[in-house]
């Protein structure tokens, strides 16, 4: 059984207001100083924080005593439609239009991840794996001779969960075939001594090392950057364990991975993390084939986007046309697919790592 409650701006004030409950479960709408609107939902072993009417992304998340977001430098949230001008969130929606790096007429990971939504509203129920809360809302867009969708992700909590399942709808609203592009930004934090586990062979050939042109005459810096870089190309297991000396992640480094999935076409990533506990991303191989990895520590700034399941690489639309990696929806017709991210205590993480181990054999 399951029932919908729809939000309206006017609930979310400086003070929490509880919304529902579910059991041991609870929702709670407030607002940040900055005027934007916020969804906490909790369980006893933890909670995420969601915007509701602001790309529906999920702004913090903390289970089992543990922060998973990137350390940044927003304390809270911005009111505004630009990409890096609120960055510091754990999970954003990237595409439709485009995803990856901005050109001319496409910004920066796309429409999405700011984008205001018309409704928001929050489902309560119980199904086969328990009791959960679950946040979601569409934003549509309509373009008069272009283009007309509707996009619903669902981000859904178990009573007794430490991850989130994000399920994500597409819906193509004219009569002509719509391409897409879809990348799931997600921001966990890196912990020095923890360890990259992943399903895929840890070769050339399943890891490619994104690297930009190299300059003319580099820095002390910019040559320590590049020579890391190329010593991960040439052996991809130098950046499994976190925090090791030598490692060099400022600006920033991307890698593409190709999964390999289990039988169920799901592929795996942990960060297992020193005490046994494991940061943890699931994604569907055929939906999302592309693996986009994106490490970032530097002064201010820290992320180990160890898995941004995408429908293509992230050099941007016009590079996903030139090579057939854009998707496409049919005629008034929609797409589904799912995936979880969270962390797994350390019983839990240990079986995930077993599957690891038997997908890549």
């Amino acid at each position: 059984m399951e029932s919908t409650f729809y939000l309206n701006p006017a609930l979310f004030t400086d003070r929490e207001t509880l919304l529902l409950e579910n059991g041991s479960m609870k929702a709670y709408a407030f607002q940040y100083s900055t005027g934007v609107k916020a969804i906490r939902v909790e369980n006893e072993k933890g909670y995420f924080i969601i915007l509701p009417y602001q790309g529906q992304q999920v702004w913090r998340a903390e289970f089992l005593g543990q922060p998973l977001v990137m350390r940044t430098a927003f304390e809270e949230p911005v009111p505004t439609l630009d990409y890096l001008s609120t960055y510091g969130g754990f999970l954003l929606h990237c595409g439709v239009k485009s995803m990856g790096n901005p050109e001319p007429g496409y910004p920066h990971h796309g429409e999405l991840p700011n984008a205001p939504y018309q409704t928001a509203f929050i489902v309560s129920g119980e199904d086969e794996k328990g009791a959960y809360i679950a946040v979601s809302g569409h934003r549509q867009c309509n373009i008069g001779f272009t283009l007309n969708y509707r996009f619903t992700p669902e981000c859904r909590l178990y009573a007794d969960g430490t991850v989130l399942h994000v399920k994500v709808t597409l819906e193509n609203l004219r009569g002509y075939e719509m391409p897409y592009m879809y990348l799931c930004h997600i921001n966990f934090r890196p912990i020095d001594g923890g360890e990259l586990i992943y399903s895929t062979k840890y070769d050339k050939e399943h890891i490619t090392v994104c690297k930009p042109p190299y300059a003319e005459n580099p820095t002390a810096e910019q040559k320590a950057w590049y020579d890391y870089m190329d010593a991960v190309q040439e052996n991809p297991s130098l950046h499994h364990k976190v925090g090791e000396p030598g490692q060099c992640y400022d600006p920033e480094i991307c890698f593409i991975v190709r999964y390999l999935a289990d039988e169920n076409g799901m592929a795996h990533t942990l960060q297992k993390l020193p005490d046994g506990k494991a940061f943890y991303v699931s994604h569907p191989t055929e939906a999302l084939p592309v693996g986009v990895r994106w490490i970032s520590r530097t002064k201010d700034e820290e992320s180990m986007g160890m898995a941004l399941p995408a429908t293509a690489e992230h050099h941007g639309r016009s590079h996903a046309e030139a090579t057939g990696q854009m998707k496409y929806v049919a005629p008034r017709s929609s797409i589904s697919f799912s995936l979880v991210a969270g962390i797994l205590e350390a019983d839990c993480a240990k079986k995930v790592e077993e599957k690891i181990q038997e997908i890549v054999k």
